[in-house]
């Protein structure tokens, strides 16, 4: 039975790997990756098998491995901490999160990117200079403004503060702007107002960049701290991260068991990290396309 040889198609060709210079830089890369690598899955493993020590162990030990694999700490921190309302929580506030990040900002980016209208200009270069500014200095009039608006804790506020971001607005109106012409304006032939160009040619033909866009407001929303506290603190709305916080606070929680709690935290990004690595990598590499 024959075996075909598998041809390199990537920057490095077969033919490339006959030159010693090349099979040196070649190797310093990979062995770059893999220490990369290393640097990123350590502490997620070092946490994880943490979790199974008690405190004696945890204080005392430096051995990475644990004495036993028992899972009554995780069992016993999970009954203390009762974060399933907390995982609920935070669901709803990351869905909505990205919804309005997909809508909200794909819309002024189809306005900038492909409408255009008078000023359009020097909207984006405000958009850019926003940039610039530390996300915390707007925490303090966004807290009063929602203060003014919303009584109560609510999601809402927290959504809303994904539908105006700089990145993703940058990241759209340049996405959009590499689209055919040909189909916007063959939508418009057909009668198509701007809204019905935008949900009927523009979002479909937007799918990696959507990708894209959801996967970093995912991110973004489960991490986020210092809003959800503002907003939700001392309410049944809490979102996982301030759950932690005040959990940590506790007087009866000790180390091992804010390693544990941590970990319940992480579950729910690395799997839906690894339901949807392909799709991230496939989607990032085509937005970097142009053409």
């Amino acid at each position: 039975m024959l075996v075909k040889k598998v041809q390199r198609t990537g920057v490095i060709r077969e033919y490339d790997m006959h030159s010693a210079s090349v099979r040196i830089g070649y190797g310093f890369i990979l062995f770059f990756c893999c220490l990369m690598v290393v640097v990123a899955v350590f502490p997620l493993i070092w946490v994880a098998l943490a979790g199974f020590k008690d405190l004696r162990e945890f204080l005392s030990s430096t051995s990475l491995r644990p004495a036993s694999f028992d899972p009554a700490p995780y069992t016993t921190t999970w009954s203390q901490l009762g974060i399933a309302q907390n995982y609920l929580n935070s669901l709803i506030s990351v869905l909505g999160s990205v919804v309005c990040a997909i809508l909200f900002n794909g819309l002024l980016g189809y306005g900038l990117g492909i409408l255009k209208p008078r000023g359009h200009g020097f909207v984006k270069r405000l958009v850019m200079l926003s940039m610039l500014i530390p996300p915390t200095i707007s925490i303090v009039p966004l807290f009063m403004n929602i203060q003014h608006i919303v009584q109560g804790p609510s999601f809402v506020p927290l959504w809303l503060s994904f539908g105006s971001n700089a990145m993703y607005i940058i990241l759209f109106t340049q996405f959009f702007e590499s689209l055919p012409k040909s189909i916007i304006e063959a939508g418009r032939i057909d009668g198509c107002s701007p809204l019905q160009v935008f949900c009927r040619i523009v979002l479909p033909l937007s799918r990696p960049i959507c990708v894209v866009v959801a996967i970093f407001a995912l991110n973004a929303a489960w991490s986020d701290f210092l809003l959800p506290y503002l907003l939700l603190r001392g309410s049944s709305l809490q979102t996982v991260m301030v759950r932690l916080f005040e959990f940590s606070t506790q007087q009866t929680v000790n180390e091992d068991d804010m390693m544990r709690s941590v970990v319940f935290a992480m579950i729910p990004p690395i799997i839906l990290f690894f339901i949807f690595q392909k799709q991230l990598t496939e989607n990032a590499v085509s937005v970097g396309i142009k053409g």
